[in-house]
């Protein structure tokens, strides 16, 4: 695989007696290839952790493409809000200010959609949030004899996530993410993924809710990791690039070292 940018970031990832090791990176002021070859056939159960515009999204959807199943936390609370039930529009007041939905509907919401999910091979994406969503989901997971394999943190700068998300239009028709300055879609105006030449913004892509959601993602960041930390399947991958080549050849070795 082919990497067009000239700098590669260190990263750390699991090994086979879950304790965490580091992986070296190559410098290079050239464009080079990256082995990232990996049976696409083993599959993890995977939490991907950022704050919101990180390129988690991106990142899944890249593993969508081997197989994987995701749930989306964001994907659960929009449909939500579009749907205009009462508690849709609650939803979309506590969206729109910038503040988080209640850990207790969250994970009423989750516990539902993880046991639709296969034992192996699903991502969480926007979950748990929280240490209390944390807790409860070692106990849904338990429930339903299943486990997370690896905790993933994308590590992006906050100006870099500002500039990303204010640049960023959604397909109407498949969801699909784009970003205007960065990513757009290979024809101007028409969507990569279904054709539709119909695209959105959310009405929370604004830098001020942007500022509040990143405050609330760093308070309460810190003793997730920790918790992630203790169970030994915490790793972290770079998103400084803002090139998600990189920042996805860095997740695939971290799984291919699993």
């Amino acid at each position: 695989m082919k990497i067009p940018r000239s700098i590669y970031y260190g990263q750390r990832a699991i090994n086979s007696n879950n304790s965490i090791t580091n992986i070296s990176v190559k410098n290079s002021n050239e464009s080079c290839t990256i082995p990232i070859d990996y049976d696409k056939n083993k599959k993890f159960n995977i939490i991907f952790f950022g704050a919101p515009g990180s390129g988690k999204g991106t990142q899944i959807q890249k593993l969508l493409e081997d197989g994987y199943q995701t749930i989306s936390t964001g994907d659960l609370l929009r449909k939500e809000v579009e749907s205009g039930t009462k508690l849709g529009k609650e939803l979309k007041k506590i969206m729109d200010a910038g503040k988080l939905v209640s850990d207790s509907l969250i994970n009423k919401l989750m516990k539902k959609k993880i046991k639709e999910l296969p034992e192996k091979g699903f991502i969480l994406d926007g979950y748990p949030r929280t240490l209390d969503q944390a807790k409860a989901l070692d106990k849904i997971l338990k429930k339903n004899k299943k486990n997370i394999d690896v905790f993933i943190e994308i590590d992006t700068p906050h100006d870099l996530i500002i500039k990303r998300i204010t640049d960023r239009i959604i397909c109407k028709h498949c969801g699909a993410t784009y970003n205007k300055t960065n990513a757009p879609p290979k024809k101007e105006g028409k969507c990569d993924h279904c054709g539709s030449e119909e695209f959105k913004t959310r009405s929370d892509d604004t830098e001020e809710v942007i500022r509040k959601r990143l405050e609330t993602y760093v308070k309460e960041a810190s003793s997730i990791i920790k918790f992630y930390k203790d169970k030994k399947i915490f790793s972290k991958v770079s998103g400084a690039s803002g090139d998600p080549c990189i920042t996805d050849m860095q997740v695939r070795q971290l799984l291919k070292n699993l």
